[in-house]
Order: C-alpha cells, then structure tokens, then sequence
C-alpha cells in the first residue's frame, strides 16, 4: 500500500472508532435515563449541582473571647484554633 492508501485507511478507522464510541456512550445515556425514571427521577435532577451539594455544616468549635468567630472542624485550622491548641488547651476545650 501506498503512503496515501496507508493515511486514507487510518482516517476511516479513526472515523470507525469515534463511531462506535459514540455509539456505546448514547447506549449508555440512554440506560442511566431509562434507570433514573425507573426511580422516579430525571437524569437532570440526579446530576444538578445543587443535588450533590450537601448544604452548610454547623459549626463545632468558637472562639472563647469572640463568639462570631467559628469553625466547623473541616478543612484547615484558623489561626486562632491553632494558637489555642499551641497553648495547651484542646479541641473539646473550644467546643460548642
């Protein structure tokens, strides 16, 4: 086969699996639709942003001289948590 040939062949291959890629995602899609319905749901309720989102958590530490400055226990520690802790107390000490 010519170079030409060799290039043409691998353009209809490429074109043949890009084809049947999209061919099993919408086979995919369309079984996630039909399982969501089956529960009651639509798939854009089941992937919205607002449905994985898990809503505010409460707080479970304060500030013992200021009562506007809390933290919920997650993520990294403010400033004044650690500087408590560096002088000894502990976290229950900080407690809600």
């Amino acid at each position: 086969m010519s170079l030409k040939e060799l290039r043409d062949l691998r353009t209809k291959l490429d074109r043949a699996i890009n084809s049947y890629e999209d061919r099993r995602r919408r086979e995919a899609m369309s079984a996630v639709e039909e399982a969501a319905k089956a529960h009651g749901f639509n798939l854009s309720e089941l992937t919205s942003a607002k449905s994985r989102r898990g809503g505010t958590v409460a707080p479970k530490y304060v500030h013992p001289e200021d009562p506007n400055q809390t933290w919920t226990g997650r993520g990294r520690k403010p400033k004044w948590v650690q500087d408590a802790l560096d002088q000894g107390k502990s976290l229950e000490d900080l407690g809600i």
